[in-house]
């Protein structure tokens, strides 16, 4: 029988043990890792090359939305699947333009996530029902109003700088967060500011909290 290899990345242990006692009792799947936060994610993707990774939203460091563009980026046929508490539709338009798999609610019962890892891994789009109606919804008036969102003129790795900055972080930490040179840190978020027309720090966290890109209870 061909078992479905699992990465978890969520920042709470207790999460991870959970899930991963539940994974257990299918045959068919197989936990081959967790990270505990999103750098951590990435690099086990890399190392590991799992079938699937459920991807929590709020973590330390580098956080799910950005670690999923990394490993879309590197290893687009990973499939990830978002596991989270937070219902914001503006996350999970985010998500679902990432070319992510699916999102479902931490809260769902056992069999619909190994129900819902396994229609990720062949392939179809998992979406909890809470929020599967919001989303499409969003999408068709996206489609219709058309016009550009200034978040999307940014390339992957700015928007990885732009949350780091929203959080609060320095430029020489965002550089060891991602792996790369103050001076190069310092140029993307010179980028950012440029594309999004920002001045400061303030209208960088506003535009932040608007696009859903953080949020104020994290």
């Amino acid at each position: 029988m061909t078992r479905i290899r699992v990465l978890i990345a969520d920042d709470h242990a207790i999460i991870r043990d959970g899930i991963r006692a539940l994974l257990q009792l299918s045959d068919d799947m197989e936990v081959i890792g967790e990270a505990a936060d999103g750098r951590e994610a990435v690099a086990l993707t890399r190392k590991l090359r799992p079938d699937v990774v459920l991807m929590d939203i709020a973590m330390p460091g580098l956080g799910g939305l950005e670690a999923t563009m990394e490993i879309k980026r590197e290893q687009p046929e990973v499939k990830v699947l978002v596991l989270s508490q937070y219902e914001d539709r503006e996350y999970v338009r985010r998500f679902l333009k990432a070319g992510v798999s699916g999102y479902l609610l931490k809260k769902a019962a056992g069999a619909e996530l190994t129900a819902g890892i396994r229609a990720a891994w062949r392939g179809g789009l998992v979406l909890d029902p809470l929020i599967a109606r919001e989303a499409l919804q969003d999408q068709r008036s996206g489609e219709t109003a058309g016009g550009g969102d200034p978040y999307e003129s940014l390339t992957d790795r700015e928007k990885q700088v732009l949350r780091l900055v929203a959080e609060g972080r320095s430029t020489k930490d965002v550089a060891e967060v991602l792996g790369i040179s103050v001076k190069t840190a310092m140029s993307h978020r010179e980028n950012v500011m440029r594309k999004l027309d920002l001045h400061n720090r303030t209208d960088l966290i506003r535009f932040a909290i608007q696009k859903g890109v953080i949020r104020v209870d994290q």
